[in-house]
This record gives C-alpha cells, structure tokens and sequence, in this order.
C-alpha cells in the first residue's frame, strides 16, 4: 500500500511517521507498582476465582462510578451475555446497528433476535423516537449504546421502556469516566456493562464489568459468572466461567490509579485536533460537552466527500500509508454481517442514517502513545490530501 501512495507525486511533501500510530494502542499506568503487585499475586498463589485483587477492583471502581455493585468479568462480550440471561430477555431486543458486532452477536448467541434501530445523526446513537414504533409483542428489552464517551438519550428510552415494561440496559463499553447530568455512566438502566479490552482507555490487558443497583440482579449475575456456585460445592443457578483473573485485576488498579492522567493526555490530543481539524474543508469533528466529564477517548471525523472530494476509504488508504493507523467504526453496520444480513436482508431500507453514516466516519488515533506534534503531521497530512482532492480520487482510482 506504501509503494501504491507513494507513486502518486502529489504526496512527496507528507511528513513520515517512523512507527505506526493506532487507534486502541493500549494505555500502560505505572510499570512499577503494576510489577509489585503482579510478585505479590504470584508470592499468593492466588491467581483466579474471586482474589483480592478483583475483589478490591469491584470496590475501587463501585465507589468511582457511584453505583452499589460492579462485577468483574472476564470480557465485556460475556458481561452481556451474562446480564441479558440474568435480567431473563428474551424473543426480541431493540439495538442500534451502528455498534460493534458483540452488542447484536450476544443476544443472538442466547437465540434472541436483535431488532436494530436507526441513530440519530447528531450524536450517533439510537434514536428513541424510532425506537417505539419497532416494540412488538415479543420484544423484551432496549440495549442503549453510549458511543464515543458520551450518553445516549438515557430519560427517552427509560420513559419507553417504563411504558411498555421492559427491560432497559445499556453497553458502556466507551462509557468509563463519563457523565450524565453530572452523574457518572455506570448507574442508569437495569445495568450497564463496561469493556477493559486493552484497547479502551483504561484497561484491565482484557477484561470487563457489570454495574447496577439492582440487588437481586447483581446476585444472579455473580452467581451466573461462576457457573451458579452459592459456597464451595453447591451449586444453585446455571452459569458458566466469567470471572476476571487476578493478574487482569492488578493491571486494572494500576490503570484506575492512572486515570486522571489518561484522561489529561486524551483531552490534550483532543484539543489539538480541534485545531488541526478546524482548517480541514468536508471534515467534521464530533465535540465532546465540556460540562460532563469524559474520557476523550475517540477522535471522531465525519467525511463529507462532496466537500473533500475525497472519500472516507481513499482517506484511509492514504493515511494508513503514512503508517496512521485510522478506523472506520462501526462499518458495515452488524445488519449487513452475518448472520443477520441473511437473516435481516431488508433491514437497510429501515436504516437510512445508519446506512449514511458508516460510509464517513473515521477514527484517529490518541492515548498515551500520539503526541501533540504526531497530531499535527496528521493534520498536515489531511490538509494536503483533502487540498488535492479531485487528483487524490483520480489516481487512487487507476491504483
């Protein structure tokens, strides 16, 4: 791909990255007392199965989203598989599509059938004036999905799921260190489930969490997360494995212990993007409400090609070229992966903002790992690009 770009004589100006820059590259907190604690886990020999070190995670992160449970898990994935089994949904559940493929595959995994609704173009996520007129007799649930470290419309679902009486979760996986009316994401719903993949901003190497205030849903959650074992040997509910192992919980309160900084670092890069990208013609950043907190995790763009004259994926090209590694989230949208394009082959005519809006987002990289001058060599990139636009296409086009 280098090769193909750098025949293109329009590019002989573009400033070289000597390592590539990710989205998603992992955030590490304090490699010392990330190392003391992993000794003293091995010195314990207590590796999994509910340690302290889990145990004292759950504390630390219930206390920091204002919520009276948080289960750790070993994934996010399983943490909604979980929750949706332990919260008994069924039959249908209303989605968005424009979410990563795990929020559709674990309802269909437990052979529920995901019905996706369209987002609302602002903010991208579900639009809940859609979202009622999907429910039917079958339907069980909403799962919201906060995108981008930033709320859904957490009061117009709760009102829709109050009135028809079902259940109303939401993944969080973007959502840690976020707010809602000055009350931290974590806490709304039935529950809300956080991913800590190493490629979120705090991380736990892998791992994942369950929130609520619901005292008999966290009970058969904690249950169900260790195959239904209520003591040593006797088991009371069906479950499966999802515990979180000690050596993901150390890395996650080393990370915890970071947060702030994460979160200084993002809020820089995300500032200076502002900059860079205020001066790029077609290209619309989303904007983070400085009056909730946030983690300014994702650097999102919206392309507009009439205007740039260059496309979202030709864009891509170029800049994964110049060794920036971009991502275009959530693309193609779960209803057109299978099984649900077989399945659901008309969902697109239902789906028309979805269906515009995986064709132009792109996701630039930050965290710890993408300093404010990296960021404006991107910038210059983009300049220059979207500045030859039309010759960009053209040429790509005869690659």
């Amino acid at each position: 791909m280098k090769q193909e770009v750098d025949e293109l004589a329009i590019f002989g100006d573009l400033p070289a990255f000597a390592e590539k820059l990710h989205v998603g590259r992992p955030n590490i907190g304090n490699r010392e007392r990330l190392l003391a604690r992993i000794n003293d886990l091995l010195d314990r020999r207590w590796l999994t199965n509910d340690g302290p070190y889990v145990q004292q995670l759950e504390r630390n992160l219930a206390d920091f989203l204002g919520v009276k449970h948080c289960i750790a898990m070993c994934n996010a994935t399983v943490a909604l598989e979980i929750t949706i089994r332990a919260a008994d949904l069924s039959g249908e559940v209303i989605i968005p599509s424009f979410t990563f493929i795990a929020t559709a595959h674990a309802l269909q995994w437990q052979k529920i059938t995901p019905v996706f609704c369209d987002i609302d173009p602002r903010n991208h996520m579900i639009d809940p004036s859609r979202v009622e007129e999907l429910i039917t007799p079958r339907t069980s649930g909403i799962i919201g999905v906060h995108l981008w470290g930033q709320p859904c419309d957490i009061e117009a679902l709760a009102a829709i799921a109050n009135r028809h009486k079902v259940r109303l979760m939401f993944d969080a996986a973007h959502g840690l260190a976020c707010s809602h009316k000055g009350r931290m994401l974590g806490s709304f719903g039935d529950a809300e489930v956080f991913s800590f993949h190493a490629t979120k901003f705090f991380n736990t190497f892998e791992g994942g969490a369950v929130t609520t205030n619901d005292d008999e849903l966290a009970a058969r959650i904690r249950l169900m997360k260790n195959f239904g074992f209520s003591g040593y040997d006797n088991v009371i509910y069906i479950g499966i494995n999802g515990k979180m192992s000690e050596l993901s919980a150390v890395m996650g309160l080393t990370s915890l212990e970071s947060l702030d900084d994460f979160v200084s670092v993002n809020r820089r890069n995300y500032q200076q993007y502002q900059t860079e990208m205020a001066s790029v013609p077609g290209v619309k950043m989303l904007s983070f409400d400085e009056r909730e907190q946030s983690n300014y995790q994702y650097i999102v763009l919206e392309i507009d090609e009439s205007i740039t004259r260059v496309s979202r994926d030709r864009l891509l090209k170029i800049l994964w070229a110049e060794n920036v590694i971009a991502r275009r989230y959530f693309y193609p949208g779960c209803h057109r992966m299978e099984p649900y394009r077989s399945y659901f082959p008309q969902a697109r005519l239902l789906l028309p903002e979805t269906e515009k809006l995986v064709k132009r987002v792109l996701v630039l990289p930050t965290g710890t790992a993408v300093g404010v001058e990296q960021i404006a060599a991107i910038g210059q990139v983009m300049r220059l690009v979207v500045s030859h636009g039309e010759e960009v296409s053209g040429r790509l086009s005869a690659v």
